[in-house]
């Protein structure tokens, strides 16, 4: 990898300053970093006990944060050097209790995180469409609650599920699962007949082929290897010796 975007600074932060140690950052939030085997990243002052009860949930927040907005930003590299101007976005496949440093990252490395909660956005699933009978009665049954002030989206499988929920008063239809080819078909006709209408894949979409679903009748790729699986970035907090001789006598530094 050439290089690495920095992302989690104020989490990371947030941690020392719980246990009363500060932080000084060399390089900011969002800043490249690398392709330098070893990077001075930031300088953690404080007592060797309290650094050491901060190092590791610090530093958990910052490579997780970092790794994933590290492949945002390829991400986003690959749709513009592809000339598309759709959203690339995350998914709601987030790990539990760390939505949040999840979420965030994604916005750093550029891309769109889809819906912060299940507040954000109805979103109709196949188990939802079964569970009322028909896409059209899912549809009917959200917006009755959720009034006009919240978008629904339902997940589809074929065109003709796209122009029923599109019929019923959908605001964005994904097209789960498709292959690239049949995907471009699906999303051109749902566009020509609806063109308000909101066109989001994903499902199978990976950083190896990604490229081969970008189409000007795509509005969405969503991608769920943006946070499962995704690597994180390496890295490491370092206790100076007293007696080093160093700028930074007695800090400790991260890289």
């Amino acid at each position: 990898m050439p290089h690495s975007i920095l992302a989690g600074s104020p989490f990371f932060t947030a941690v020392f300053t719980e246990v009363g140690c500060t932080v000084d950052w060399i390089y900011q939030e969002g800043a490249k970093i690398g392709p330098d085997a070893v990077t001075l990243t930031a300088v953690v002052t404080g007592p060797a006990r309290c650094l050491l009860l901060g190092e590791r949930p610090a530093l958990n927040c910052l490579a997780r944060a970092s790794g994933i907005a590290t492949r945002c930003s390829l991400l986003q590299a690959m749709a513009a050097a592809g000339g598309w101007h759709g959203e690339v976005a995350g998914t709601r496949k987030t790990t539990p209790g760390f939505r949040l440093v999840e979420k965030y990252a994604m916005l750093v490395g550029g891309v769109s995180m889809h819906r912060q909660d299940l507040s954000g956005m109805v979103m109709l699933k196949d188990n939802h469409v079964w569970a009322s009978g028909s896409i059209t009665e899912a549809v009917r049954a959200a917006r009755s609650v959720c009034g006009f002030s919240s978008k629904i989206e339902v997940e589809c499988r074929s065109a003709d599920e796209g122009r029923e929920a599109a019929t019923a008063g959908a605001d964005i239809v994904m097209l789960d699962n498709f292959q690239a080819q049949g995907l471009h078909v699906a999303a051109r006709a749902l566009k020509m007949e609806f063109p308000a209408l909101l066109i989001e894949a994903s499902g199978g979409v990976t950083p190896e082929n990604l490229a081969l679903y970008f189409s000007p009748h795509v509005d969405i790729i969503s991608l769920g290897c943006i946070t499962q699986g995704c690597p994180v970035v390496d890295f490491s907090l370092k206790v100076q010796n007293p007696g080093a001789h160093s700028s930074h006598h007695n800090k400790n530094r991260t890289l």
